[in-house]
């Protein structure tokens, strides 16, 4: 568990290492009203509606005047509403400024506890940051031309994750449960674990069909047959795990042998923060738990 720790801690390290870097805002349409931006951190959702702009995840503070700025190339209405997919700071670090401009936060119960615990922690609470609409296992939103559902996905990347649907769009926003191409980074801290990842992406194939477009947490917009791909190859190195691990194979065993990751680590998959070693660590970590 130290380890995990400190892969932890090297994540968020990482990521505040990342904030000084110049950043580019991209936005990519997806439908007529739907939108993938990318900056630095998670990819965030964009909905554009009679009610103002929705934006699934917000990225780092900041980032907020850049993020703000795009937005106003597709509509001039305010950010009205934020959903949160889960509570890392690099979807949730904007919130603060998105609320100071009018915008309400929803999220998963678990996202709120958890953001407000680590506040306590240091000391510092940030009410304006915090989701105000929490729910537990799911939300419906109405909108003129949009129905939106939130789906509660059990300890999967973490233990506050959501899926959220766009069903007349056809879009899925999928938050930290796929990292499009690449390992995952599954925090085993914050209750994530692989079977409830691998269970994330099997809840996620009941949602959509051939034509969904998916926005990945991280990585490029994504399709069906990625997300398969990516569902596939989660399967295949916890089932190597589990066997090294039946066999008495140690962690430190495990970490080392390649065999167990080979078939992907060919396709890219270790090219992101999460490499082969690290993903056979966590998986190992996760089973043994």
């Amino acid at each position: 568990m130290k380890r995990v720790f400190f892969l932890v801690t090297i994540f968020l390290s990482l990521q505040a290492i990342s904030q000084q870097k110049e950043v580019t805002i991209t936005l990519d349409p997806i439908t007529e009203n739907i939108y993938m931006l990318t900056g630095q951190g998670g990819n965030i959702g964009v909905f554009k509606n009679e009610k103002g702009l929705f934006i699934i995840d917000d990225q780092f503070a900041r980032l907020s005047d850049k993020i703000l700025t795009k937005l106003k190339t597709v509509s001039n209405q305010p950010v009205t509403m934020v959903m949160n997919t889960h509570f890392h700071g690099d979807h949730t670090g904007g919130n603060e400024n998105m609320t100071n401009q009018g915008a309400t936060i929803f999220a998963q119960s678990n996202v709120r506890s958890r953001m407000e615990n680590r506040q306590k922690e240091k000391g510092e609470i940030a009410l304006a940051s915090l989701p105000v609409i929490t729910f537990n296992e799911g939300l419906q939103l109405y909108f003129n031309e949009e129905n939106i559902q939130a789906y509660h996905v059990h300890n999967a990347h973490t233990d506050g994750d959501s899926l959220i649907y766009f069903v007349n769009g056809n879009v899925l926003h999928m938050g930290d449960t796929f990292f499009n191409g690449r390992y995952p980074f599954i925090d085993l801290n914050s209750g994530g674990s692989i079977q409830g990842y691998i269970k994330a992406s099997e809840k996620a194939l009941l949602i959509i069909n051939d034509g969904t477009k998916i926005i990945p947490g991280h990585g490029t917009l994504a399709t069906k047959k990625d997300l398969e791909t990516f569902l596939a190859m989660l399967k295949e190195i916890t089932a190597n795990v589990q066997k090294e691990i039946d066999a008495g194979k140690s962690e430190s065993d495990i970490a080392g042998n390649e065999s167990i990751t080979a078939t992907y680590d060919a396709k890219g998959y270790g090219s992101g923060f999460i490499n082969s070693e690290r993903i056979r660590k966590t998986i190992y970590a996760s089973l043994s738990n």
